[in-house]
């Protein structure tokens, strides 16, 4: 189980619940690793929950993504350290 911090939608305002207890599922490509959700930005700024989901055994390196609406699946990681962030 992982213990996570998680921003909830309450009506107008939005809160945090700490503590919310979760069970990741297991890789089924190697069986070994769980499956962990990553979250990203639109173009525009808007959050993007379970935009992929990568395995945490890193000699698996199963993934799937949603992009533009299409589902990838496996696609090469890198490590982003070649990575120019944008300016602003």
């Amino acid at each position: 189980m992982v213990e996570f911090v998680m921003p909830v939608a309450t009506g107008i305002t939005l809160v945090e619940v700490v503590g919310v207890e979760a069970v990741l599922p297991e890789c089924q490509a190697c069986q070994k690793g769980d499956l962990v959700p990553l979250s990203d930005f639109g173009a525009h700024g808007a959050p993007i929950h379970y935009k992929a989901w990568v395995c945490t055994n890193p000699n698996c390196g199963f993934n799937i993504k949603i992009r533009n609406g299409d589902v990838y699946l496996n696609e090469p990681i890198v490590s982003g350290e070649d990575h120019a962030p944008r300016t602003r």
